[in-house]
């Protein structure tokens, strides 16, 4: 376990983008909004990982995935930091850099209290179909939903809205076991989070196919927001009509410098992903605000 001096240590070291201590015991960002938004930073330099924590106006604390195993000393830091108790945990979908540190958390909260969690569970015909490399941790994962003594809540329909203290998170899209193709990533559970003053919404790691549906479905006026996650680290994700249709005004990226560069080891976009595309499309778009977890802890 990382204690917090160690913590706010590691912190100040790896967070580039703000005063770390004053970035998580200060106050909301937009004194008209609910909440603040935190974009955390990864300290695995080979991974990549989505993790977002929220605090509302009135202390309570909210989670978004949690990012990769390795990540969850760190994790626990943070979350301690802020009083150890969360109020609602909102899961994508149960890859490894998703849920890996929340599944570590589970197996032993040490102190870490968590009141509810949602997620859109997949059924066992479907993940014993696709993804062979993922089914251990996803069966893992469930098993260790089943003993947590949080509640847990299997969203099965897009529409679900929880608020709390004024804050609305309200889910846009849920599994989708009609793709087999990119499978887990287009079974992505979409949030949106608003309050009167601002919004954003987290795609997850959600596909082309995912992104389409969503655009047809009843929520598409949902998906304009101020911050919009990139999905699946802005690389292989929705394509470029989802963004070319949505209206946002800044990029949240969940993304290391190496898939940022689109950099193996050879050099600047010589690898296979396509990350430096997709900026290019936001560029075009007139987009020039970004929060990248590659430069570090963002306070938004």
């Amino acid at each position: 376990m990382m204690n917090r001096r160690d913590f706010l240590r590691r912190s100040a070291v790896a967070s580039g983008a703000v005063v770390f201590p004053k970035a998580v015991f200060g106050e909301t960002q937009s004194r008209k909004s609910q909440f603040t938004m935190w974009q955390l930073p990864l300290h695995q330099n080979n991974s990549q990982g989505n993790s977002y924590v929220f605090r509302t106006k009135q202390g309570k604390i909210i989670v978004m995935d949690g990012g990769v195993a390795p990540e969850a000393g760190y994790l626990r830091g943070f979350l301690g930091s802020l009083g150890n108790e969360v109020e609602a945990w909102f899961l994508s979908h149960p890859h490894s850099d998703h849920i890996g540190a929340l599944n570590e958390i589970l197996k032993n909260p040490d102190g870490i209290r968590i009141k509810s969690i949602f997620h859109s569970e997949f059924s066992a015909e479907f993940y014993n179909k696709v993804e062979e490399g993922s089914r251990a941790l996803t069966v893992e994962f469930y098993e260790n939903l089943k003993k947590t003594p949080a509640r847990v809540i299997d969203v099965k329909e897009p529409g679900h809205t929880i608020e709390i203290d004024r804050v609305r998170f309200k889910i846009l899209s849920v599994k989708n076991e009609e793709f087999t193709n990119n499978a887990y990533n287009n079974s992505s559970m979409v949030i949106r989070v608003s309050d009167t003053a601002r919004s954003a919404v987290f795609l997850g790691d959600a596909g082309i196919e995912e992104g389409e549906k969503i655009l047809a479905s009843a929520y598409r006026k949902d998906l304009d927001c101020d911050y919009l996650q990139m999905a699946h680290h802005g690389q292989n994700g929705v394509n470029r009509k989802f963004y070319e249709t949505v209206k946002f005004k800044a990029c949240l990226w969940s993304t290391p410098r190496w898939l940022w560069d689109n950099n193996p080891g050879t050099g600047y976009n010589t690898g296979i992903w396509k990350t430096v595309e997709t900026r290019q499309w936001v560029k075009e778009l007139g987009i020039d605000k970004h929060y990248v977890t590659a430069d570090g802890l963002y306070c938004i």
